[in-house]
């Protein structure tokens, strides 16, 4: 990616992120509140990611599920129990990750990327792996449009998180790498309909 995808990549993310919070900022105060008698807890969730050149950021989301007690893991199945029937619909529809225009506004993410990811993956790529920390993760990408029913591929199997670390996370390194390596605006764009489609 050169000094001219760069700044036109930047560009493009601010003035859509931008509009997407004008156009979008009452949903996601609604959706806020009606999580917060959903859940019984803060209707905005934030957690640690791995962004560009491995700094960690806060990612924000609207909170899907709700606490369960003895139940840890980050790795979240299509039946998971910490999902409640309204955060289901807030995830189907992708309403959770319309707070992440706020990332993208203030430089943290790009609509489009490979997705951060939580301390464990993204911080642990070795040699060639490590390109895709230079650049910004994003909202949607290549990697998330191929696995985008992840959650009811990982409900299927015996071992969720080992099959994530080993079979999953792997292919998105691959997909990602190779979203890097042959980088176009325009693909950017495909993507972003490819999501919202």
């Amino acid at each position: 990616m050169n000094k001219k995808d760069i700044f036109l990549k930047r560009t493009f993310d601010l003035l859509l992120s931008i509009i997407g919070l004008i156009c979008f900022g009452w949903l996601i105060l609604l959706a806020s509140l009606i999580s917060f008698f959903d859940t019984g807890m803060n209707g905005f969730y934030t957690q640690q990611r791995v962004g560009q050149f491995g700094r960690v950021f806060k990612v924000y989301k609207i909170r899907s599920m709700k606490n369960i007690e003895g139940v840890v893991t980050t790795v979240s199945t299509d039946n998971d129990p910490r999902i409640t029937k309204v955060g289901r619909f807030w995830r189907k529809t992708k309403i959770d990750e319309l707070p992440q225009l706020y990332n993208v506004l203030i430089g943290d993410m790009s609509f489009v990327g490979p997705r951060p990811d939580v301390k464990g993956f993204a911080d642990k790529l070795e040699g060639d792996d490590r390109v895709i920390l230079t650049i910004k993760p994003g909202i949607t990408g290549p990697a998330s449009i191929y696995y985008r029913n992840e959650e009811e591929i990982l409900s299927n199997q015996n071992n969720p998180e080992l099959y994530n670390k080993t079979i999953i996370w792997p292919k998105k390194v691959d997909i990602n790498k190779s979203y890097i390596k042959n980088y176009s605006f325009f693909k950017d764009i495909e993507y972003i309909v490819k999501t919202v489609l």
